[in-house]
């Protein structure tokens, strides 16, 4: 990942400087006594927040607390996928020139730290949500495949790295919503109050969320998930209670696994009776497929919500309609 963004970020920063990346409509202004009010005047004089995120769910849940008091921008254009997105030098201003960047956090985002470096953030609330979680480390469960090119001494010197999908537990969801919900309310004290209706309101439909997946889990005949695709989803099947088996890790780069990959899948799945195997939005389902036509399974996508497509954004997809539908799929593979 560091070795695809190192060459991008010379000819990024230069040209965010040459287009004149810095605050202009929302620069501090400045009292009688010479001191710094700070943006928050330019909020008091009626212009809306200006709200930049990486990924979807960060747009949804913005969107859902700010209702038509702010503008929320998701840099991650519909259809892209996440992993191999790379910001453009119009990103980098537009997140020089928000009132409030919210992004992920990881490897996937390691991009952010280096252009965060580069620019001038002092007028810039930033918010890394996996800074409000307790993360976990990622993981290779049996029959995995283990996209690492490194040794095992390598390793020993290695940072662990952890997963970063944080957003796909409905539990963890809350506690996000709740840290986007305070940035606003510091940001603009005038609608602190709208703020912390919507941003209640929107807790509220998390956690009857939470209940319709924790009634499937425990409605289940079965606890064991397979997935044909990456796996982005260990914070979900901890938190109800269920088990997995998967061709990738959640932040893999391979699209095609060993013959063995798929031959433990196609045992365990037969061994167990397992009737669906899951694909992730966006993907090819060339293993589901594969696996489908091995054990005669039923293919079901399972929505991680990193992204959207163009339809579903028109549409109105939310964060919330998205893993209702997961709820649904969720029955159908433990039945």
């Amino acid at each position: 990942m560091k070795k695809r963004i190192i060459g991008l970020f010379a000819a990024v920063l230069a040209a965010a400087m040459l287009f004149g990346c810095g605050k202009t409509d929302n620069s501090d202004s400045v009292d009688s006594t010479g001191e710094s009010t700070g943006a928050q005047s330019e909020t008091n004089d009626g212009e809306k927040l200006s709200i930049v995120t990486t990924l979807f769910y960060q747009y949804d849940f913005a969107k859902q607390a700010v209702g038509d008091k702010a503008e929320v921008e998701l840099l991650l254009k519909s259809g892209q996928e996440s992993h191999s997105y790379e910001p453009t030098p119009q990103d980098v201003i537009k997140i020089q020139d928000a009132d409030i960047f919210i992004y992920n956090g990881g490897v996937a985002e390691s991009w952010v730290e280096q252009v965060l470096e580069g620019l001038d953030t002092d007028q810039v609330k930033i918010i890394c949500m996996m800074d409000y979680v307790d993360v976990v480390e990622e993981e290779i469960v049996e029959g995995m495949e283990d996209d690492s090119d490194h040794d095992e001494d390598e390793h020993d010197d290695e940072e662990a790295e952890y997963d970063e999908h944080i957003w796909t537990s409905p539990v963890i969801a809350q506690d996000l919503v709740k840290a986007i919900g305070e940035a606003l309310e510091e940001s603009d004290a005038d609608n602190k109050d709208y703020y912390a209706e919507n941003t209640a309101r929107y807790i509220t439909e998390l956690e009857d969320l939470d209940a319709k997946f924790r009634e499937a889990a425990a409605g289940g005949s079965r606890t064991t998930l397979v997935f044909g695709d990456r796996f982005p989803l260990r914070y979900f099947v901890e938190e109800y209670g269920l088990t997995y088996y998967a061709a990738f890790p959640g932040c893999s780069t391979e699209t095609e696994p060993g013959a063995g990959t798929i031959a433990f899948l196609t045992d365990e799945m037969k061994e167990e009776e397992i009737p669906v195997i899951y694909y992730l939005e966006l993907s090819n389902e060339k293993i589901a497929d594969t696996l489908c036509e091995n054990t005669g399974a039923k293919k079901v996508q399972f929505h991680s919500c990193h992204n959207v497509t163009q339809e579903e954004l028109d549409s109105g997809e939310t964060y919330i309609s998205l893993m209702e539908r997961n709820v649904e799929a969720l029955r159908e593979g433990l039945e």
